[in-house]
């Protein structure tokens, strides 16, 4: 008989808990809808990126700390790069897509109601790069790189906040 007691007891206590995580998981997502659109809106963006795809040799896990950073008007690029070059860089080949470089175009939109849409071209020493980079309100972003002497290639990160 006590045993039933105790459950009875417990079973409201735990659905309250339930509600205040419920709860607690809402306001997250509240708080980070509202980081993704200050960043949007502040063109400050760090993305921390986890894999990558390529065209020739499928997807892979990045183990070491790579990243894509917007900074107003500047792209900061600390990418890996697996793929087919068709044109030797000017100045001996680099490792990578690591560069930091002025964006030449820029254009943002709303496509869905939870994801920001943001282009943006820049030119390097060694080529002409187009970003389509893919933001989520939940943080989540989608990056896919264009360029015109290399493979595309695309990688997959979350948006860094501060919170």
């Amino acid at each position: 008989m006590s045993g039933n007691r105790m459950i009875v007891w417990l079973l409201p206590l735990l659905l309250l808990m339930g509600c205040a995580t419920a709860q607690e998981r809402a306001e997250q997502r509240v708080r980070m809808k509202k980081a993704v659109a200050e960043a949007v809106a502040s063109r400050h963006l760090h993305i921390d990126v986890s894999t990558m795809s390529t065209l020739r040799y499928g997807a892979k896990t990045l183990t070491s700390n790579y990243f894509l950073e917007l900074r107003g008007d500047t792209l900061r690029s600390d990418l890996p790069y697996w793929g087919q070059a068709y044109q030797a860089p000017v100045g001996g080949p680099s490792i990578g897509l690591n560069f930091e470089a002025p964006i030449l175009r820029y254009s943002e939109s709303r496509p869905k109601a939870n994801k920001t849409l943001l282009e943006l071209d820049v030119k390097t020493q060694e080529d002409v790069y187009h970003y389509l980079i893919e933001v989520y309100d939940t943080g989540e972003s989608y990056i896919r790189i264009r360029s015109l002497n290399r493979d595309p290639i695309s990688f997959d990160g979350t948006l860094a906040t501060s919170d």
